[in-house]
């Protein structure tokens, strides 16, 4: 979940690259629950800064779901900024925008 169209496409790009299917984007806490609800992901890449809405807050809305969601924190921010609030969360872990890959989110998913 991201509210940047330009990021969600180029995440979008490089996950399918690499063999990870995309079933959903979503710009909005409602809109994340209502596919996570239709689509029934395996994961969920959750921005923490989503302008009106916190991505902290999707997460435990996500989290809320039944079934075995796995949850990604991503940033343009440091993740020292939040390193607290990813500690606390539901999420497995954060990754950088700058550094973001197929790998290091399948990294995060098989550390769980």
């Amino acid at each position: 979940m991201d509210d940047n169209p330009a990021f969600c496409d180029k995440a979008r790009s490089v996950l399918e690259a690499d063999g990870i299917e995309v079933v959903g984007l979503a710009s909005s806490l409602r809109d994340a629950v209502a596919a996570a609800r239709s689509a029934r992901p395996d994961l969920a890449l959750v921005d923490i800064d989503l302008g009106a809405e916190s991505g902290f807050d999707v997460i435990e809305a996500l989290h809320a779901e039944p079934g075995p969601l796995a949850l990604v924190l991503m940033s343009t921010h440091d993740e020292l900024e939040f390193a607290d609030l990813i500690e606390a969360s539901p999420a497995l872990g954060f990754v950088p925008k700058f550094a973001f890959s197929a790998e290091l989110i399948r990294q995060l998913v098989a550390s769980r």
